[in-house]
């Protein structure tokens, strides 16, 4: 068989980082780590061929070549999904698909021949049993939860690993929580599944072997999920290889706010070379917490927890949501004061959504609010459903908060509020090469020269050099950030 996996392009968002990854030459943040954990799945006798189109174009000769297409996708992937089923269908070629757009939306894409639904590891073995038989059916889905020891090593070798500016890896699935508006219970459920500190040291070999050195983001929805087995039994053996290895990678991942209340998690994890973490903070308002359950959150201080984790050594980057029933005008003002006093950079605000399956979209189901799907997109300032304040006082006070966080001023203030909490640990040497100061001098060019905020810029660099000289590099890094923020938010 050749199978031609395909990963579909993602629009210009939030984390999608186009215009920031210019500077360091790279097209794409992360590869498509659940389409390459499902290629080696497939059996080694098959011929097998990867195209993300987020890093290189589709050709139709790539698709002629294929007895199959393999596709997994989100919701934001939308429109280049549909591109390339047709593509496959002017060509004659079948088409698989799975990952969470089609595990949720397959009844919507009547073309596509074939649907692996939920988790590979218990629906693709069903597949290939009946495909060798020729007798494959059009979907396979399960509602039970796969044992991760069953996971292989993702096929890292068919990515062109240039590209990309973070490799991936994920230690768990499953989140203990329940905000209603998330999908990820829906998806995956609320047990915390793990694979064992022995897989992700192979995964860590395999990304070793293959030479690659620097960022790898750790796509768990909730990396402390279960805190006890990370602590006891996962970080002390990553810890131990990164230092016979000699830190060559460093860690980004996902964590819950309650991340703070543990000092000596948070030092093991700084310890074994993990530099950021993206928590789900949502809003300062009590009331909004409490009714979409996100207990995690509640009666804290959240800017104090914030700072805990920023002072151990941890980055702290955020995702925050206006349009809850509670909501109130004064909201926004809340938002933008939490975003600038807490050092949180990195601040995805969005307008509430409701996916589907969520206890939310069941809720605005049931009191007929529902009015369209889900973007997937949280920078269109689009909602799925009828919010309970005024649309328009609502997307204005939206706007309102991205052009008090994201202008030059208050963005380069928030970067040095950082800085001051930030205590970055070092693990030895600091690290430098050739593709920082390449990216330093073209910082200099467009942001210090041309952009709007070029007065902002050189107020941080000689603010960092006399305050914070240990951290320019990061401070660089926010810099070229901010301008992908501008661009898209289009402040510019």
């Amino acid at each position: 068989m050749n199978i031609l996996l395909v990963y579909p392009q993602y629009p210009d968002s939030f984390w999608s980082f186009t215009h920031a990854l210019k500077f360091i030459s790279k097209k794409a943040a992360v590869p498509p780590l659940g389409l390459i954990t499902v290629s080696a799945m497939l059996p080694g006798s098959w011929q097998k061929k990867l195209v993300d189109m987020n890093v290189t174009a589709l050709h139709t000769t790539d698709i002629r070549w294929a007895d199959y297409v393999f596709i997994s996708a989100m919701y934001i992937q939308k429109d280049s999904v549909n591109k390339i089923i047709t593509e496959c269908m002017k060509n004659g070629v079948k088409i698989v698909a799975g990952g969470p757009l089609f595990t949720q939306e397959y009844k919507n894409y009547p073309q596509i021949d074939h649907f692996i639904l939920n988790e590979a590891e218990i629906t693709m073995p069903l597949f290939l049993k009946d495909l060798a038989k020729g007798k494959a059916e059009r979907i396979y889905k399960t509602a039970k939860y796969a044992d991760l020891s069953l996971t292989p090593i993702p096929d890292y070798h068919l990515l062109q690993r240039n590209k990309y500016a973070f490799m991936n890896l994920q230690v768990s699935r499953g989140c203990p929580f329940s905000c209603d508006f998330c999908e990820i219970t829906a998806l995956l459920g609320h047990k915390v599944r793990m694979k064992n500190p022995a897989q992700i040291i192979n995964e860590l070999e395999a990304l070793y072997t293959l030479n690659w050195k620097g960022p790898v983001f750790i796509v768990d929805d909730n990396f402390i999920g279960n805190k006890k087995v990370v602590k006891e039994n996962l970080l002390p053996v990553m810890k131990n290889w990164m230092q016979q290895h000699k830190f060559p990678f460093s860690f980004n991942t996902e964590s819950s706010i309650n991340l703070a209340d543990d000092k000596e998690l948070l030092t093991m994890m700084v310890e074994t070379g993990f530099q950021s973490t993206f928590i789900g903070i949502e809003t300062p308002e009590e009331q909004s917490l409490h009714a979409c359950n996100k207990v995690q959150n509640k009666n804290r201080d959240m800017i104090e927890s914030v700072k805990k984790i920023q002072n151990a050594g941890i980055q702290v980057s955020g995702g925050f949501i206006v349009g809850f029933d509670s909501d109130t005008p004064s909201v926004f003002q809340r938002q933008i004061d939490f975003i600038q006093q807490s050092g949180i950079v990195s601040a995805m605000v969005g307008l509430l959504n409701a996916p589907k399956n969520t206890d939310l979209y069941k809720k605005l189901e049931a009191e007929n609010r529902l009015t369209t799907e889900a973007t997937g997109n949280n920078t269109d300032s689009s909602m799925n459903f009828i919010p309970k304040m005024n649309f328009e006082e609502l997307t204005e006070g939206y706007k309102r908060i991205i052009h008090n966080i994201y202008t030059p001023k208050p963005y380069y203030k928030r970067v040095r509020t950082m800085l001051l909490n930030y205590n970055r640990f070092y693990n030895g040497k600091i690290k430098t090469n050739f593709s920082l100061f390449k990216a330093f001098f073209k910082s200099i060019i467009i942001i210090g020269l041309i952009s709007k905020g070029r007065r902002e810029y050189w107020k941080l660099i000689v603010w960092t050099l006399f305050h914070r000289p240990k951290s320019i590099v990061d401070a660089v890094t926010y810099s070229v950030y901010g301008y992908h923020y501008r661009i898209i938010y289009g402040l510019r």
